[in-house]
């Protein structure tokens, strides 16, 4: 029973890992290769890379606010979001599968997000898509993991509805 739980932890905490060294890489090459606002098409007016240095949230949200407001809005309330949920992924023995893989997007994702902010003081953004009827901001693989965690919880909320009212009926 306990070799189970220890191998379910290190497989959680390998998850978490590679979601961040996939986006530390990533940025890292990018900070090495790309220019500021560069842009290199990678699929013709599709899909480009574009390296911008984010000193705010989602979409720069919060970049002009002074510097003792975005430390603790954009480092010190993530640390605490991050710390919670690796206590809750840890702590919760009765976590379906699904729960447990979106929360490792999550942490992960949020991590290398806030790593940048500590050590770069801003988190470098570098993909952009546009689908002709409409275009993402500039964003990261990090910001692909949060989105991926959180389409997950999405999905099981959606099925967990429908198998409810499925129960009433």
């Amino acid at each position: 029973m306990q070799y189970h739980k220890n191998f379910n932890r290190f497989i959680l905490i390998t998850f978490i890992i590679l979601n961040i060294a996939v986006d530390q890489i990533s940025k890292f090459i990018v900070r090495l290769e790309i220019s500021d606002y560069e842009h290199i098409a990678v699929i013709k007016n599709i899909f480009t890379l574009t390296k911008v240095e984010n000193s705010g949230a989602f979409l720069s949200l919060g970049d002009q606010m002074p510097y003792i407001f975005r430390l603790l809005i954009l480092n010190a309330l993530p640390a605490l979001f991050l710390g919670y949920g690796l206590y809750y992924l840890f702590s919760r023995r009765n976590l379906s599968l699904s729960m447990q893989i979106a929360l490792c997007f999550l942490i992960g994702g949020g991590i290398g997000n806030l790593y940048d902010r500590i050590a770069h003081g801003s988190v470098t953004d570098f993909m952009h898509i546009d689908f002709y009827l409409f275009q993402t901001g500039v964003f990261n693989f990090a910001d692909i993991s949060i989105m991926i965690g959180i389409g997950i919880l999405l999905v099981q909320s959606i099925r967990g509805n429908i198998t409810k009212q499925n129960e009433m009926v």
